[in-house]
């Protein structure tokens, strides 16, 4: 769920003056414009894609100082409350606050991402796993709950959510964890685990991964493990059929991208799934609803559970 479920190109949305880092919804991690969302959400979805890549471009630029970073994200804050009156370079925030109050979402899923941005600006070494999740509350969680309510679902498959909303944020950073310390001096690893296996942050600049760095990864990755599991049931929490199979299909990349990370090395190349790979965690989803339909037909509150 996260950015990675977010849908469809932005690219009707006009170019603000921050400086921008050229990505789309191609360059996600994670399958981005899947058609099984229904049509009548893709619009809101757009608009929260757009702003969501707007404030991170300003949090990750490397010609910005951290103040002004935190000057631009604040004025997009309150721009999406409405708080400030309609600025040329926050089009984003204004756009996304009205497709909000349309769509009857909550506005706290997109201030709640400034937070996180605004602690990218100042904060660039995390203490412990602890530390590390408060910060995936704030940088992925938001974008699972976002959707779970312009859906329409139940409150109730938060905690799923924020589980495979954290799983996959933990494993971006692992995939980019060379690039995030090379370009902007972040290590989205916990520090007192860097400690134990007696790792430097400058072995993330190493073209293979050190033993130390090695053992760091895996903790991580063994962490992650947990939030998967915690993860798996919301497919079958989700009544809407095409949002289950959407959320499934990320369960099942995440879980395999999980165990690529293990195996290979992120510091001598990107780890990535192959297109054939995300096209079969789709399939799977697709097979396991269609099974999982023949067997429930009504949901727990009495709604149809074939619901698009």
């Amino acid at each position: 769920m996260c950015t990675a479920s977010l849908s469809e190109s932005a690219a009707d949305t006009p170019v603000t003056l921050h400086p921008r880092s050229g990505k789309g919804p191609r360059d996600e991690n994670f399958p981005v414009g899947s058609f099984l969302l229904p049509k009548r959400i893709r619009s809101h979805v757009a608009a929260y894609y757009a702003y969501a890549r707007a404030i991170d471009d300003i949090a990750d630029s490397p010609h910005l100082p951290a103040g002004e970073k935190v000057r631009r994200l604040e004025d997009y804050k309150q721009t999406l409350e409405g708080t400030l009156s309609e600025r040329t370079e926050c089009v984003e925030a204004d756009r996304l606050r009205r497709t909000m109050d349309d769509a009857g979402v909550d506005r706290i899923h997109g201030t709640d991402l400034i937070v996180a941005f605004k602690q990218d600006a100042i904060k660039a070494r995390y203490r412990d796993w602890d530390e590390l999740m408060h910060y995936c509350r704030y940088s992925a969680v938001p974008v699972g709950r976002f959707l779970i309510d312009l859906h329409g679902e139940r409150r109730e498959c938060y905690p799923a959510s924020d589980a495979l909303c954290s799983a996959l944020q933990v494993l971006n950073h692992l995939q980019d964890c060379k690039a995030d310390y090379q370009l902007l001096d972040r290590v989205y690893v916990p520090m007192d685990w860097m400690d134990e296996f007696g790792a430097n942050v400058s072995d993330l600049s190493g073209d293979a991964i050190s033993p130390a760095i090695r053992g760091v990864k895996d903790r991580c990755l063994k962490a992650t493990d947990a939030l998967l599991e915690a993860a798996r049931p919301l497919p079958r929490m989700i009544h809407g059929v095409r949002f289950a199979m959407e959320s499934q299909t990320i369960v099942h990349i995440a879980t395999r991208l999980r165990a690529l990370l293990a195996r290979k090395d992120p510091l001598a190349q990107r780890v990535a799934l192959p297109r054939w790979e995300l096209a079969g965690c789709f399939v799977r989803a697709v097979l396991g609803r269609s099974r999982a339909l023949t067997r429930r037909p009504v949901a727990p509150n009495g709604l149809d559970s074939r619901k698009p």
